[in-house]
């Protein structure tokens, strides 16, 4: 049975090439995608953003100046996940290219990642990122996409 999920899909201003990535983030293809990455009923903010947003996120919450691929904001775990997922588009863009991946596989990838991690999953420790990655990989493969380590 699937869980329940609220989404909210937002694209912020000033995202180069924003018709591409509003392309490859269809809102079903995007449930689809949490909702095999969740162990419980959510609410979700997928926010997409550019690159000053990103960074100035990235800064303000992780003490890191510069624009990351993806940010979870984790508010609750029950019994609801609430959580806002931010992802900056030029570093998603950048990545993908740099990784032979297409926009899509890399977009998937990264929600899933960051809704594990609206779940508690954690990679700081190695096991742990380990046992993380090894989730990621068989989600992804249920969606139809590659490893993609």
């Amino acid at each position: 049975m699937l869980n329940e999920l609220t989404l909210s899909l937002q694209f912020g201003k000033s995202i180069d090439n924003v018709a591409l990535h509003r392309a490859t983030l269809g809102r079903n293809k995007v449930k689809r995608w949490i909702r095999h990455a969740l162990q419980s009923d959510a609410e979700i903010t997928v926010r997409i953003v550019n690159a000053m947003e990103g960074q100035t996120l990235n800064r303000e919450y992780r003490q890191k100046d510069y624009a990351t691929n993806v940010l979870t904001f984790d508010y609750t775990q029950e019994p609801v996940v609430t959580a806002d997922l931010v992802l900056c588009a030029p570093v998603v863009a950048q990545e993908a290219k740099e990784q032979g991946k297409t926009l899509e596989a890399h977009y998937a990838h990264l929600i899933v990642h960051g809704t594990l991690h609206a779940q508690g999953w954690d990679h700081d420790l190695e096991e742990d990122a380990q046992i993380m990655e090894l989730r990621e990989v068989e989600i992804l493969a249920r969606l139809g996409f590659g490893n993609p380590y």
